[in-house]
């Protein structure tokens, strides 16, 4: 999908592009039929789906994520955002009873429901993008049997609710000090449990497990309200989709990681590994798997991945350059933050890989512009270390990003090179893509 912020004399809005004409139908679908319950999500304020574009309201820059990011530090968990998750949860039972009726699931993309098709992809794309890339040894047959058993149990509870498929706090938005949901046009038909799980085993969130039961606890209070509710059923199978949801973010994480080489998302396997130990300490459910759990040990145990977690730097500077043609990169973090330099102001500057004849000297003005960007990154990394961030966006675009851009991008990483606990990734999206 692209996203576009549009601004307008009075009001701004953000603009949607996205290839996917099915998914479209479901979020927009999904989206009016919320709207018209008063459930806080965007409103659409216009659509042409035979172009796949939307516009729909404007909700900010802040999520969740980047608010607990924001405001956690040295593992204390403020009153703050414990208050701003109750409010959050509030709204969960309200999109899965009330929310769920009238909905049209005949629009739901690519299934209906969170059925045992949809459990077995999930559980497939664990084993092959998370422990095959991890090399966590298995028998594979074993293991499918084992797959079987827990889809069958987890089956067994009542699924049908609307089911979110994606609650986590990269997908609510703060706008006016209330949460507001987006990203929900995987919505299908499931079971309760699925969605506070996904919220309260939000791997970087890192709730820490004494606010995860209270959080926990609120929740099936707060459900209460909606359908009746048998506490003990419910955690029982509570731990169960919070097993499924973390293979399922596990296989993300490999997919991304492991497969594209994106070393970002490796960052979180640690604490995906933190959650599924905390789980299978607690879980109780009356089936035997043994080889999944056999499996979860080795995933525990894996030296693999805990070289991965000890290879890694203190502090990631995701460096780009590109056109301003071809649109701006994407925040690394996932937080929407850091920096665009704009170079077109800047004299043309030739970089080792331009031939003499396009040579023209560097002036002053370039030198003192990157002294600027030099102190204002300095700063930033030193305010990062600090708010417990590890990871920060430099980007620089000119007209067609092959000189200006890519000069002032190798300069910076130059400058940050062989700096203690510093890791450094540089792209140049346009000379890349030649």
């Amino acid at each position: 999908r692209e996203y576009y912020r549009i601004t307008g004399s009075n009001i701004t809005a953000i603009g949607v592009y996205n290839a996917d004409h099915k998914e479209n139908i479901a979020f927009l679908s999904f989206t009016k039929h919320f709207y018209k319950k008063k459930l806080p999500v965007p409103e659409v304020y216009a659509e042409d789906l035979n172009k796949n574009i939307y516009l729909i309201q404007d909700l900010g820059d802040i999520t969740l994520f980047s608010y607990l990011m924001d405001i956690q530090q040295d593992g204390a968990y403020p009153n703050d955002l414990l208050s701003l998750y109750k409010k959050v949860i509030d709204q969960i039972p309200k999109f899965q009873v009330p929310g769920s009726e009238g909905l049209d699931y005949s629009v739901c993309y690519p299934r209906a429901a969170f059925d045992k098709q949809s459990m077995m992809w999930d559980l497939s794309y664990f084993k092959y993008y998370f422990l095959k890339l991890a090399k966590i040894p298995f028998d594979e047959q074993l293991l499918e049997d084992d797959f079987h058993k827990f889809t069958d149990y987890l089956l067994q509870a009542d699924s049908h609710y609307f089911l979110y498929r994606d609650l986590q706090s990269r997908n609510i938005m703060i706008h006016d000090d209330r949460p507001y949901f987006i990203d929900y046009q995987g919505g299908r038909k499931g079971a309760l449990q699925y969605d506070p799980a996904s919220l309260l085993f939000d791997s970087k969130a890192n709730i820490p497990q004494g606010i995860r039961g209270q959080l926990l606890e609120y929740y099936m209070d707060t459900l209460q309200q909606f359908t009746p509710v048998d506490r003990d059923q419910f955690i029982q199978y509570f731990y169960g989709y919070a097993l499924i949801r973390i293979m399922q973010a596990m296989g993300a994480y490999g997919f991304r990681g492991f497969y594209e080489k994106k070393e970002h998302f490796l960052d979180s396997i640690p604490f995906a590994l933190k959650d599924l130990q905390t789980i299978l300490k607690i879980i109780d459910y009356p089936i035997d798997t043994p080889i999944l759990f056999e499996t979860f040990q080795r995933l525990l145990e894996s030296e693999e991945l805990k070289a991965i977690h000890k290879k890694k730097k203190a502090f990631t500077v995701w460096i780009n350059s590109f056109s301003y043609r071809k649109g701006i990169p994407m925040d690394q973090s996932g937080e929407g933050g850091g920096y665009v330099f704009d170079c077109r102001s800047l004299s043309p500057v030739k970089p080792e890989y331009l031939t003499d004849s396009d040579s023209i000297d560097e002036k002053n003005e370039t030198a003192s512009f990157l002294n600027h960007v030099y102190g204002i990154i300095d700063l930033s990394i030193k305010g990062h270390l600090e708010q417990k961030k590890n990871s920060l966006t430099v980007s620089f675009g000119c007209t067609q990003g092959q000189r200006r851009a890519v000069y002032c991008a190798d300069r910076l990483a130059a400058y940050l090179n062989g700096k203690d606990d510093i890791d450094i990734s540089l792209s140049h999206k346009e000379m890349d893509n030649k």
